[in-house]
Formats: structure tokens, sequence, C-alpha cells
């Protein structure tokens, strides 16, 4: 059996708490994270914010052969702390300043004190992002239709 990138990435627990704080960071709304990081730290550009198109894939029935769906705006930033630490982003749509904050959040993570970074920033956005979740099922469990069949003296 072949190992395929997602169980790799489950088999190191670092990697994959990285993993889940780029895509909360990367979801996030921008406002919010700017509310959440209104200081930017001292930090050197690797990467200056860029917007680019990545094409998107998808699978018949998620599992059948792949197959371009489109492309979708992203802009990308890399950063590195005065501490030394490398962050990257890569968030959906043109907001620069969106993609500079995840960037310098994904270093800021990897770095001491992290605790209250998880606790003051990644904690909310979370919660945020189940409540939204929340609300989108609960809109969708209200259009929820049951359907029965009932026995006809006929068919027996």
């Amino acid at each position: 059996m072949q190992n395929s990138p997602d169980t790799v990435a489950l088999a190191d627990p670092a990697q994959a708490a990285r993993q889940e704080w780029m895509a909360v960071l990367a979801k996030a709304s921008p406002a919010r994270l700017a509310e959440l990081l209104p200081k930017l730290p001292a930090h050197e550009l690797l990467r200056a914010p860029e917007i680019g198109a990545v094409m998107v894939r998808g699978r018949v029935g998620g599992t059948g052969a792949p197959f371009n769906l489109g492309e979708m705006t992203v802009t990308r930033c890399s950063v590195k702390l005065a501490a030394g630490s490398v962050g990257h982003a890569f968030v959906q749509g043109r907001d620069k300043s969106h993609a500079l904050r995840a960037a310098l959040l994904d270093a800021m993570l990897q770095a001491t004190g992290a605790a209250a970074l998880e606790a003051e920033v990644l904690a909310p956005l979370r919660q945020e992002a189940k409540a939204r979740r929340d609300l989108r099922a609960e809109k969708a469990a209200a259009t929820r239709v049951e359907f029965f069949t009932l026995m006809r003296g006929e068919d027996k």
C-alpha cells in the first residue's frame, strides 16, 4: 500500500497541527484577522504578497478520474521573523493584507509563545468557523424532506 500525502501528514503531529492552523488562517475573515492581529511584528518579506491563480481540480463522485474544474484567484506571501522562523500563506482572493497576516501568524505559531497566540487568535477563529458551519448545517437541515412509501394493496 502506498502512502498518500494525507497519511504521511498524519504521521507527524507537528505537521498536522500546522496544516490545521494554516487552514484556519486561510479561511478566516480578513477583517477579523486584522482585528485579532492589529500590530504586525518586525519581519522580512521573503515573498511579498502577490496575486495569482491556481487550477482547481475535482473528481467525479469524489473518487473518480480527476478533471480541471476551473481557476481560482489566490494571494501568497512568505515572511521571516527577526527570531528566524519562516511563515507562508496562500489565501483565496486578492487581499494582500490577509496573506501577510496569515504568513506572519504561521511564523509566530512556530516560534516560542505559540500557546498565547493559540488562545488569543486561533481559538476565536475556530469557534467562529464552527458557528458558521453549524448555522449552514441548521439551514440545510430545515430544508430536508423525508420521503416514505406506503404499501399498496396490489403490491402483495
